[in-house]
């Protein structure tokens, strides 16, 4: 990725991104060509950088669903950040990015089933998309199975 556009996602300057694309068009088409690669958008979500991420859904919604070379969409980035309201904003825009399976066949929800229900995102997930529940890894196990392998009885209300 060109530094100047990691340096743009990081600090969340989306006019800078708007400054490359005006110098060379095709300043975001590499990351099309590519299977398993960081997007601007994995760099925002990693930062919580909410306003450079909406932009980034706008102008490219397909990153939304790229897999980094860690098998993790920026969903599955900010889910494990922390970053609540950036979770909340992807769903508003897209709630199937609630079924994308990264790494080992893992969604979004599979990591928070791990954690626990913090701030009530496992139940934001079950509203938006109920179906997800249904989402088994590699290895056949659904968010409920972690969470009771892990004794997270506060995920258990699915």
């Amino acid at each position: 990725m060109d530094e100047r556009l990691r340096t743009a996602a990081r600090a969340g300057n989306v006019s800078d991104v708007y400054t490359l694309i005006q110098r060379d068009g095709n300043a975001l088409r590499c990351f099309e060509e590519v299977v398993f690669i960081e997007t601007p958008l994995h760099v925002a979500a990693e930062e919580g950088c909410i306003g450079f991420a909406m932009e980034m859904m706008n102008l490219k919604p397909s990153f939304a669903r790229k897999l980094n070379q860690q098998g993790l969409s920026p969903i599955h980035i900010a889910v494990k950040r922390g970053h609540k309201e950036m979770v909340l904003r992807f769903l508003e825009i897209d709630k199937d990015l609630a079924r994308v399976k990264g790494k080992k066949g893992k969604t979004p929800l599979h990591f928070l089933s791990k954690a626990g229900n913090p701030d009530g995102l496992v139940d934001r997930f079950l509203e938006v998309c109920p179906e997800c529940i249904r989402n088994v890894t590699t290895t056949n196990r659904t968010a409920l199975h972690i969470a009771a392998e892990r004794n997270r009885l506060d995920v258990s209300k699915f």
